[in-house]
C-alpha cells in the first residue's frame, strides 16, 4: 500500500503540476482580494479533486460500457501524457490542459474555481487517464484506498500552491517554474513511453519475445 501510493502520488503531482497553473491562475484573477483568490483556489481543489475521485470510482464501468481495454488506453494515455509532456520540457501551456480561448473567457468569468481552474487546467485529460490507469493497477482494496488518499493529498498540494500563488512566483521566479517545468516534463516523457511500451507488451506479446 505504501509503495502504491508513493507511486500514486508522484503520478499525479507530476501530470497535474499545480505549479504549472500558477501563472493561469494570478492572471485571472487579477483585482481579486486575497479571501477572493484564496476561496477560488479551495473550490477549485476540490472540484478537481471529485472528479479525479470518480473517475477512480467509474473506471471499470466506463472501460466496459465503451468496451475500451486496458492495453488501448495505456497506449492512448500514454501519448497524450507525451504531448503534455513535450509542452513541459518546453515550458509552454499545454492545449490538452487548456486553450488561449477557455484562458480567455476565464478571465471574463465572476467565478474561475470551477472552470477552466478546476477543469481542465487541474483535473486535464492527461490527470484523468492517469487515474484510470492507476485504478486499474489497484488490486487490492489497500491499494484502492490509497489511490483515493493520494487523490486527497494531491489535492491539497493543488490548494495550498494556489493559495500561495504570488509568494512562490516572488521566491521561484518565472525561471525557477519553467525550470522545474522542464524537470517535471522529463519525468512525465518518461512515464509516458512506459505506459506506451506496458501496452504494447500486453496487446501483442509477441513483442516481448522478440526482444528477448
Amino acid at each position: 500500500m505504501d509503495a502504491f501510493l508513493l507511486v500514486a502520488i508522484s503520478t499525479l503531482f507530476t501530470i497535474v503540476n499545480p505549479f504549472g497553473a500558477l501563472g493561469p491562475f494570478l492572471g485571472m484573477t487579477i483585482g481579486e482580494t486575497k479571501e477572493r483568490r484564496r476561496q477560488m483556489a479551495q473550490r477549485a481543489s476540490v472540484v478537481a479533486a471529485g472528479v479525479l475521485a470518480g473517475c477512480a470510482l467509474a473506471g471499470s464501468f466506463i472501460f466496459s460500457f465503451y468496451g475500451i481495454t486496458i492495453p488501448a488506453l495505456k497506449i492512448a494515455g500514454g501519448i497524450l501524457l507525451f504531448f503534455i509532456a513535450f509542452d513541459m520540457i518546453n515550458a509552454r501551456p499545454s492545449r490538452t490542459k487548456q486553450t488561449a480561448e477557455e484562458t480567455s473567457e476565464g478571465v471574463q468569468k465572476e467565478d474561475i474555481a470551477v472552470f477552466p481552474l478546476g477543469i481542465p487546467l487541474l483535473a486535464g485529460p492527461g490527470s484523468i487517464v492517469s487515474v484510470f490507469m492507476l485504478a486499474d493497477q489497484a488490486k487490492t482494496w489497500s491499494q484502492h484506498l490509497a489511490l483515493y488518499g493520494a487523490i486527497a493529498i494531491i489535492g491539497l498540494l493543488a490548494y495550498l500552491t494556489l493559495r500561495e500563488a504570488h509568494r512562490l512566483v516572488g521566491v521561484l521566479g518565472q525561471i525557477g517554474l519553467n525550470v522545474f517545468s522542464r524537470l517535471m516534463g522529463v519525468v512525465l516523457a518518461a512515464i509516458a513511453v512506459q505506459f506506451v511500451i506496458d501496452g504494447l507488451r500486453t496487446a501483442l506479446p509477441g513483442l516481448a519475445s522478440v526482444g528477448s
